[in-house]
């Protein structure tokens, strides 16, 4: 049976490599902490980003923008006849005069500013007074028979005449048709536009109200957004503990685990040289023993074999007697060096139970997720409180913000000028539906006299085509000239309301443009509004809007645009500044050092005791490496006996067939059994002691030039895993903190930026204020004013293109005729 040390040296040594294989396992099943992710903040999803819902879309002025349109051409071909006939600039005194003191302003002012349209009016009031004259002489003469008649003889010349009269009176035609079509199609859109764009101006005005009055409301909402970041980190809280724990046991394992595998194979060389040790003494001692047993009885049956070969009745049997005079003992394990010292020396090792010392520091080690979940409960504790704590400094900002007592007058000015506006809406809505209602009958009528023309034109035509003599009556082409007639009599008398609509409107619209678009575009109302004295008192929009003392309304315009607060253009006592407010660390101070401050012992974990370590060094000390194995391994060389005794056997076996002595035969056949039964029961015994002799000797001689070197280094690093595992565990602590913190603070900053922009961009933004002025510009330049001008612009084209079209309509009447006297 095998020895108990062995039994135990061999179940160390198939046990380091699985226990080692089992450590790594183990620690490549324990799931990786969130913590050892933290400090990566640039990797993607490291930090989520915090969504907040939409904040205050209910209570927002949409910006309006000018929509292109197929009119544009026409639009700026009307804007550059409008500045062709005002050039002149913002009549800063006679509105200064006419808003402070309307009963000094004088005519004449009015006149010089408005000479463009005054000229444009004289040529009005001609148009008016002279076509309708016109249109009475026609008449008369027409009773006379002295307009429109009958050609009074017939030229060659005649038919290239008719031809040019029907080519000027068609293209005249197409430009009336051109021209109503687009009155008409203004028209429609300046009735689109009109009833929501007089909509919008109390609407607009209702929601800056709500605007301004909702903004308590709005701050409270955005405070208590808080709770998406407060969620967030208290969420991260409840997994901070063990992702730290699980990060210092992953950063640290590899180190550990590789103390802990060294330290196992040292315990397996010391268990395996004790049993190698013991190997070697025993079987040394074993072999020493045989061969003091086996040198007289080989003696023996040398001195027997050699006397029977020397026999002369022994055939041939001289050449085997060399070998059987050879047959001694070969080595002599009494000469090796003595392992009885060594094996004093570790006597009573190991007195410590290594492998249960490495399954404790293995289980201590594994045990630090835990511990840190244990050691950090405290803190986590505290610092929920601090998050409870800052709650309520968040909520400060709400109970701080200034607004509400500076945005009443504000309110109270756009109230005001809601409830003034709405009697002037409706006067203007009730004249657009009359302007529209004028507009249209006028267009028709056009619409009218085109068709006469165009009747006139295709019957004269077709009645020409028809009349074989010029002189001879034609039904048709006098009806096409009487069809011409007709249109010319709607013209005359329909021309004078035509202009009269047209110079309204181009009054109404063209001043909207010259006086208030141009000068809206360019800003210089502004200036005129926050030059002092422009304004009366009552109208002093900088005290009514309680806007601040350096501040105008153009100032305020453009930081309104550019998304100022309205803290920031309001007029208020103290002055509040919302970034100061919004300053993160004075929300994160006590969290950031209640971390900073933070230290937590994880517990020491001990992989080698002192009996152990009492154990390795008596091992290195027990002078294993002293002994000369290589006396032994010389020794092995040698054969237990010199001569082989089967070859011997076998030869004695080959001289006893060459025989012819019956006894000299059977003495042979005899002394060849003796030598086989010695081989099989006494040295193949032996050869098989030499043989683990031999394996025991191998070993320890590879251990024993390393055994120091490799304990000491095991030493060594035992002790120094065991005092840096504090220490990097601290660490690695600090570091897990400190990127935990960082992570954090991302959600403070990504919640108070968020604030912030709200505040200046939603909430308490000022930017509606300008939405409004801008809207305001757009509805009433580019959606109103705009299609009204063009429709002016094309029905006036429509008026004055009426008096080519009479002259080619009365010319070209007589050539729709039979003519008097046909002349050669």
């Amino acid at each position: 049976a095998r020895p108990p040390g062995s039994a135990l040296a061999g179940a160390m040594r198939a046990a380091g490599p699985l226990l080692l294989l089992l450590l790594l396992l183990l620690a490549g099943a324990m799931p990786r902490g969130a913590g050892s992710q933290q400090c990566h903040p640039a990797g993607p999803g490291a930090v989520p980003v915090l969504r907040f819902t939409d904040r205050h879309a209910e209570i927002r002025v949409p910006a309006l923008h000018r929509v292109p349109s197929s009119l544009d051409p026409l639009y700026g071909l009307v804007r550059r006849c409008l500045d062709l006939i005002q050039q002149n600039p913002l009549p800063t005194e006679l509105l200064r005069t006419a808003l402070n003191d309307p009963g000094s302003v004088r005519t004449s002012q009015v006149l010089q500013y408005e000479l463009g349209y005054v000229v444009c009016a004289a040529v009005a009031l001609l148009f008016t007074v002279a076509v309708p004259v016109a249109g009475m002489c026609f008449c008369y003469c027409r009773s006379r028979r002295r307009c429109g008649g009958r050609l009074r003889a017939h030229r060659r010349s005649l038919g290239c005449r008719r031809r040019c009269l029907l080519a000027c009176l068609s293209f005249t035609s197409l430009v009336i048709l051109v021209s109503v079509t687009c009155a008409f199609v203004t028209s429609q859109r300046v009735k689109g536009q009109m009833e929501p764009g007089l909509g919008a101006v109390p609407s607009t005005l209702r929601t800056l109200r709500q605007h301004l009055a909702s903004i308590p409301q709005g701050v409270q909402m955005v405070v208590d957004k808080f709770e998406v970041p407060r969620k967030q980190i208290s969420s991260d809280l409840g997994g901070l503990s063990r992702s730290v724990g699980l990060s210092i046991h992953a950063q640290l394992q590899a180190m550990t685990y590789a103390a802990l595998a060294d330290l196992q194979d040292r315990a397996g060389d010391l268990q395996s040289s004790l049993h190698h040790l013991q190997i070697v003494h025993r079987t040394a001692r074993a072999l020493a023993a045989a061969r003091a047993e086996l040198e007289p009885a080989l003696r023996e049956r040398r001195r027997r074999v050699v006397a029977l070969l020397d026999d002369p009745r022994c055939t041939s049997c001289a050449s085997v007697l060399g070998r059987a005079q050879g047959l001694q003992l070969g080595a002599d394990y009494a000469k090796v060096p003595s392992v009885e010292k060594v094996l004093k020396a570790l006597a009573g090792l190991p007195r410590s139970d290594f492998a249960e010392m490495i399954r404790q520091g293995n289980g201590t080690f594994n045990s630090i997720p835990e511990l840190a979940v244990e050691r950090m409960a405290q803190v986590i504790q505290d610092l929920r409180a601090d998050l409870a704590r800052t709650a309520e400094k968040v909520q400060s900002i709400a109970d701080g913000f200034p607004l509400p007592d500076y945005t009443r007058p504000a309110s109270e000015a756009l109230a005001e000028a809601e409830q003034r506006s709405r009697p002037y809406l409706r006067e203007a809505e009730r004249f657009e539906r009359y302007r529209w209602i004028a507009g249209t009958v006028l267009c028709s009528i056009i619409l009218l006299i085109l068709a006469c023309n165009v009747t006139g034109m295709a019957l004269g035509a077709y009645g020409l085509s028809k009349r074989e003599d010029p002189s001879d009556y034609e039904c048709r082409g006098e009806a096409g000239a009487k069809f011409l007639l007709v249109g010319v009599g709607l013209a005359f008398l329909f021309s004078w309301l035509l202009i009269l609509l047209v110079f309204a409107t181009f009054l109404v619209g063209g001043n909207i443009q010259t006086l208030v678009c141009r000068n809206w575009v360019n800003q210089e109302i502004y200036k005129f509004i926050d030059t002092p004295g422009n304004l009366p008192p009552s109208m002093n929009l900088t005290r009514q809007l309680n806007l601040r003392r350096d501040s105008n309304l153009s100032s305020a315009y453009r930081e309104c645009k550019s998304g100022a607060g309205l803290w920031e253009v309001l007029q208020l006592d103290s002055s509040y500044d919302l970034d100061e407010h919004l300053r993160t660390p004075q929300y994160t101070a006590d969290f950031q050092k209640r971390l900073g401050d933070f230290t937590a012992e994880l517990g020491a974990v001990r992989l080698l005791r002192s009996e152990g370590r009492q154990d390795l060094e008596a091992f290195a000390r027990s002078g294993l490496d002293e002994v000369d194995y290589g006396r032994f391994q010389e020794e092995m060389k040698n054969p237990v006996v010199q001569t082989s005794l089967p070859g011997l056997a076998r030869n004695l076996e080959g001289l006893q067939k060459m025989q012819r002595n019956s006894t000299v035969a059977g003495r042979l056949a005899a002394e060849a059994r003796a030598l086989r039964h010695m081989q099989n029961s006494t040295v193949q015994a032996q050869e098989a002691l030499v043989a683990k002799l031999g394996e025991s000797v191998q070993f320890l001689s590879r251990l024993a030039p390393h055994l120091k070197e490799r304990v000491r280094r095991t030493l060594a690093t035992t002790a120094s895993v065991e005092a840096r595992l504090p220490l990097q565990a601290q660490q690695i602590l600090r570091q897990e903190l400190g990127c935990f913190t960082r992570k954090e603070l991302r959600y403070f900053t990504q919640y108070l930026n968020w604030v912030g922009q709200t505040l200046r961009e939603d909430v308490a933004s000022c930017q509606p204020l300008a939405t409004a002025l801008d809207n305001g510009r757009v509805i009433l330049c580019d959606r109103i004013a705009e299609p009204w001008n063009a429709f002016w612009f094309s029905l006036g084209c429509c008026t004055f293109f009426l008096i080519p079209s009479i002259i080619f309509a009365v010319r070209l009447t007589k050539h729709f005729r039979p003519i008097r006297n046909r002349l050669m």
